[in-house]
């Protein structure tokens, strides 16, 4: 049962790498032709630039399209990471006890 959601949580990180790869390019894109400024540092997956999502960073734009399109990149971020922390810990606990 521990190793089913294990890959039910796997499964929330496919779900949520899917919503990223629709909403990233697209708050990419945003940043490139609106906000050259900050578009100097972003890149598609580099560490600064995911650190940059997950701080939540675009705020200061003050712009609310970026906002629109940076946040459930954001989201969805959060779930690849929790999704695949949670099932890495249930794994273990598999291989630990099961």
């Amino acid at each position: 049962m521990i190793l089913f959601f294990a890959l039910l949580f796997v499964a929330l990180a496919i779900a949520g790498a899917t919503a990223f790869v629709i909403f990233w390019p697209l708050t990419l894109v945003h940043v490139r032709d609106r906000h050259p400024q900050v578009s100097e540092e972003l890149s598609f997956l580099k560490p600064s630039a995911l650190a940059w999502l997950l701080r939540g960073d675009y705020y200061a734009t003050k712009d609310r399209t970026l906002s629109g399109l940076a946040t459930p990149a954001r989201v969805s971020l959060i779930v690849i990471l929790a999704g695949l922390a949670l099932a890495g810990m249930l794994w273990l606990w598999a291989e630990a006890y099961g």
